[in-house]
């Protein structure tokens, strides 16, 4: 067994920084409160936190728009502020981790509006440019992640421009060499700041075909899915080996890639000593209710086996090279209480599973700011109330679809990604203690019950829940370094596994139903009569069976 890394014994936390604490009223968080509340996140037991995009951005995509790679947005401070966060949190044994985007810039990027400028200038080629079709219309029927066409027409080159998200986010060009070593250098001055790895987003699309072509067209607007079209083109790992060789080679750092579209079979090529990334964020066990990757209105009824089977695959993907980040929720996903438990029920309890399963399976864990505290969807009843470009987007297309304006809210309410975003919910005072001013985007209304402030002050809470497993995968070598083995596979309410290294075994048995549940492979009393003890779990003793979202994990030297 190869000696761990730091990076494989510590918990991450994601910040949304415009969410997560304001310290000058202005309704939308900065780094000097990410800097104010680093004690907490010291408490909780974090020994990295990955921030979301805080460069200079029009805020198109809530930063995932940059208009400069070296840059802060005045919005969450300046550079100077920056360099504060990474040393403070460095004297507290945290790493600060950015988010690099390099798929696309935003429009408003120099590099754009100089490309854009004419067909002859010196960054021309450094965005993909193509030709109309003969009848005018754009190059190929690629549909954008976020809707619509995947290319917006530039009048001053007489060309269209291709963007793999928002028309206000242009795809770089990364068959240009010059661009390839302008963002390398952008990341190397974050490496020169001191921090300790780099989250990169949406990296499978920086590869494009050879030949530009229409797709056969999935949906009735007779366009195809820009990911069916680009996702993972093969000869994208020479990109990001030099990538490799030119930013995270001879660093003490971490990265991980967002990489939908990288099969299970396929993730020795991208992580470990022989491939890019430390870690890969993989989609399999997040899209269960969906139909071929459409998140909004392709919903399934989905079975626990299949999340089961998600998880199982990826958990053998990386078993032998490689390492493996563990997650539920992040900025771009719903809260993971009314997700991964629709029907409702104790979401206190529900949190407390979910967190437990997220902290013994093997990897890294990834905990999304206020995930500790059992945070719940917005449930917002107004389209006004939102703010995401997918949502208001995919509002619209529901609406052309032949949806009702009720049913396109259902849909936003169980979906969209502001549900994510919403204020860190601190405390009960006035807009969760989160900013003296309006917020950017409203905090849900159970604030006032669910905060850091009360659950700090709460032995059973959620937070000192996740303290105490958090404590535990540090002292427990069993939880970084041991085999994990699936139980109960056929059970269509419970995710059961075992961990084991060298004498020592661990069980894990999490009930997804609001019921009682019995076990198919054993008993909890023929486990406790062949040594089995309880470590912790989120009800009082056994029972004979696992109780409603009952979790509970066993031990066994």
């Amino acid at each position: 067994m190869k000696p761990t890394k730091w990076w494989q014994n510590t918990a991450v936390y994601q910040i949304y920084p415009k969410s997560f604490n304001d310290t000058t009223g202005s309704g939308t968080g900065d780094l000097r409160g990410i800097t104010e509340k680093l004690d907490y996140l010291k408490d909780l037991g974090a020994g990295a936190l990955w921030l979301t995009p805080v460069y200079p951005s029009p805020m198109v995509d809530n930063g995932y728009d940059i208009s400069d790679y070296t840059g802060i947005n005045p919005q969450f401070g300046t550079l100077a502020d920056m360099e504060e966060l990474i040393a403070e949190a460095k004297r507290r044994d945290i790493r600060i981790v950015m988010d690099l985007v390099y798929n696309h810039s935003s429009d408003q990027h120099p590099w754009f509006i100089e490309s854009k400028s004419s067909r002859n200038n010196a960054k021309s080629d450094w965005y993909i440019w193509r030709d109309a079709k003969p009848d005018g219309s754009a190059p190929t029927n690629w549909r954008g992640i976020f809707g619509g066409s995947a290319w917006t027409y530039c009048k001053e080159r007489g060309q269209y421009y291709l963007h793999t998200f928002a028309e206000a986010q242009p795809d770089l060009n990364w068959e240009n060499p010059e661009v390839r070593a302008a963002l390398f250098a952008a990341a190397n001055f974050w490496l020169d700041k001191g921090v300790g790895g780099f989250r990169i987003d949406a990296i499978t699309y920086i590869k494009k075909p050879a030949v530009f072509e229409d797709g056969t067209p999935d949906a009735a607007d007779g366009m195809v899915s820009v990911h069916t079209m680009t996702a993972n083109t093969p000869g994208i790992l020479d990109f990001l080996h030099e990538f490799r060789r030119e930013v995270f080679d001879g660093h003490d750092i971490f990265t991980v890639g967002e990489a939908n579209g990288v099969s299970v079979a396929e993730l020795p090529d991208w992580v470990g000593e022989n491939g890019v990334f430390s870690m890969l964020f993989e989609f399999a066990h997040v899209l269960v209710p969906y139909e071929d990757g459409e998140c909004w209105s392709k919903m399934l009824p989905w079975k626990l086996t299949k999340l089961k089977g998600a998880l199982s695959a990826s958990q053998a993907g990386v078993a032998k090279e490689g390492w493996y980040p563990i997650y539920f929720e992040n900025h771009d996903r719903a809260r993971s209480v009314n997700y991964f438990f629709p029907k409702g029920g104790d979401t206190r309890l529900a949190a407390k599973a979910l967190a437990t399963v997220l902290m013994t399976l093997r990897g890294t864990p990834f905990i999304y700011e206020g995930e500790e505290l059992g945070m719940t969807n917005a449930k917002y009843t107004d389209i006004a109330q939102y703010r995401d470009v997918e949502s208001l987007n995919y509002y619209q297309i529901l609406l052309d679809e032949g949806k009702s304006q009720d049913e396109a809210l259902a849909i936003l309410a169980a979906r969209s990604r502001d549900n994510s975003r919403t204020p860190m919910q601190w405390s009960a005072d006035e807009n969760a203690g989160f900013t003296t001013g309006t917020p950017w985007l409203a905090p849900p209304a159970n604030y006032r019950t669910i905060n850091a402030e009360a659950q700090r002050a709460d032995a059973d809470s959620v937070f000192h829940f996740y303290q105490t497993l958090i404590r535990l995968r540090k002292e427990q070598p069993i939880i970084q370094k041991g085999d994990i083995f699936f139980l109960e596979r056929e059970n269509a309410s419970v995710i059961a596994y075992e961990r084991a290294h060298a004498e020592q075994k661990l069980r894990v048995y999490c009930n997804f139903r609001a019921a009682n549940v019995p076990l198919m492979e054993d008993t909890l009393e023929s486990l406790a009569d062949t040594g089995w003890t309880k470590l912790l779990g989120n009800y009082e003793g056994l029972s004979a069976e696992l109780r409603p979202y009952e979790v509970v994990v066993l031990e066994k030297d």
